[in-house]
């Protein structure tokens, strides 16, 4: 499958990394860091030459506890950077927002998608989104960021997570959305246990059954640190093992903070899924 944005193409016919570059102070693994215009530029450069295929831009923290920031915050974080990648190259660009008028001024400003982990649920991003007619990943998440995690109980794990994307699409394609627009993620470690996230991705292959490309975002996440004992910047190994297996059981897009060696790992599965 390939999607058409405004700047270049996505071409999910083989698995691709989405850079996460985090504009904010507070976010779980690099808040703090590209804050500035120039950091952030700065990696943003080393990810597109370490084959990211699209960078995905968040100016609020979505880990658990996180408080939410004003649109204002947000913007202020956000659309200089994005005009700053957008002035020195093409790559397409993901803006990681659940607020409509940062959706409509990040893709005014240059961004070619938008990733939400409320998966629209806000009053006016589906028509938003659907005006602007850019691609969208719509993400699963119990509660909020601030109750997510909050003994997070499911009837179905797998089930209740289909039931939630069969809604949101439904509504997506009421308000105008284009199914070939929509991306779905499962939502690793919003709202879910260690043995939730793991069980997530053994079967993950189950969301298959939408037909629409699946994105999965496990990089350095708690569940690694609980299983494995290790801090945050001590996660590669156990996030690409995650994304090894992700991208096996039918995921397009891994969603990570080490790029290149995200793209080697996935290379290796392409390759292997290639085989005779």
């Amino acid at each position: 499958m390939i999607i058409n944005l405004k700047h270049g193409v996505l071409d999910l016919n083989q698995p691709q990394v989405m850079g996460i570059l985090n504009v904010t102070p507070d976010s779980f693994s690099d808040g703090g860091k590209f804050n500035a215009v120039d950091t952030a530029l700065f990696q943003a450069r080393q990810m597109e030459a370490d084959g990211a295929a699209i960078i995905d831009i968040g100016g609020e923290s979505t880990r658990p506890g996180a408080e939410p920031v004003n649109i204002e915050q947000e913007l202020d974080r956000v659309i200089p950077v994005i005009t700053a990648i957008r002035n020195e190259s093409d790559i397409p660009i993901s803006i990681d927002t659940s607020k409509p008028e940062v959706m409509l001024q990040a893709v005014q400003a240059g961004a070619d998608m938008v990733n939400d982990v409320c998966a629209l649920q806000l009053e006016g991003a589906p028509d938003v989104v659907a005006e602007l007619d850019v691609p969208v990943c719509l993400m699963h998440m119990l509660g909020e960021p601030r109750t997510m995690q909050a003994s997070p109980q499911y009837n179905d794990l797998i089930e209740d997570i289909k039931m939630f994307f069969k809604q949101r699409i439904d509504q997506c394609l009421a308000a105008g959305i284009k199914q070939e627009r929509i991306l779905l993620d499962p939502g690793f470690g919003f709202g879910k246990t260690p043995e939730h996230n793991l069980s997530l991705i053994k079967h993950f292959r189950e969301y298959l059954s939408f037909e629409l490309p699946l994105l999965a975002g496990v990089s350095r996440k708690s569940t690694i640190g609980y299983i494995l004992n290790k801090e945050v910047d001590e996660r590669l190994y156990g996030s690409i093992a995650l994304a090894t297996i992700a991208t096996m059981n039918g995921a397009s897009i891994i969603r990570a903070h080490d790029v290149a060696a995200t793209v080697d790992a996935i290379k290796m599965c392409q390759a292997v899924n290639l085989a005779p």
